[in-house]
C-alpha cells in the first residue's frame, strides 16, 4: 500500500510518498498553499493517481504537554476534507518536533538557509511518514 505523507502549513505542505512496501519514505514535493483546499485538490488528485495513493498520513502537531492547539485544529480540518474529497483513509500522526529534526539534518549537512527553506517542508513529511511506517511494522 503507498502513502502520501503530508506535513501541512500556513503556506507550504511538504509532500512525502512510501515506496510501495511501506518500508521507506521519500519526499518528493513541497506544495504552496493560501490555507484554501480547492486551490490544491487537483495537485493532490494528481499525485494520487501518480503515486497509486490508497492512503493519507497527516501531521499533526500537538503541544509538548500532547494537547492540540491552533495549528493541529486547523490539520484536523484539512484531514476531514481529504477524506471527503478522495474516499481514502486518513491517518493522524504526532509530529511534535520533526520540523526542527528536519532542520537540525539539514544544518549538519552544511547547507545554506536558503536551500534550507526549499527543502525543509518535504523533509518534515518525509520524517512525518518515516515515523509513521516504522511504527506500524
Amino acid at each position: 500500500m503507498k502513502i502520501l505523507g503530508l506535513d501541512v502549513g500556513e503556506r507550504t505542505i511538504g509532500v512525502a510518498v512510501s515506496d510501495d512496501l511501506g518500508w521507506t519514505a521519500q519526499g518528493i514535493k513541497t506544495i504552496k498553499w493560501k490555507e484554501q483546499f480547492d486551490t490544491i485538490k487537483e495537485e493532490l488528485h494528481q499525485l494520487i493517481v501518480e503515486h497509486r495513493i490508497e492512503k493519507f498520513v497527516v501531521g499533526l502537531p500537538k503541544n509538548m504537554n500532547g494537547t492540540i492547539g491552533e495549528r493541529g485544529k486547523a490539520c484536523e480540518r484539512f484531514a476531514l476534507k481529504l477524506e471527503e474529497a478522495f474516499q481514502l483513509p486518513v491517518d493522524l500522526w504526532d509530529e511534535r518536533l520533526t520540523t526542527m529534526a528536519a532542520e537540525r539534518v539539514l544544518l549538519t549537512a552544511d547547507m545554506s538557509r536558503a536551500k534550507r527553506k526549499k527543502v525543509i517542508d518535504k523533509m518534515a513529511a518525509m520524517m512525518i511518514l518515516q515515523s509513521y511506517l516504522d511504527a506500524k511494522q
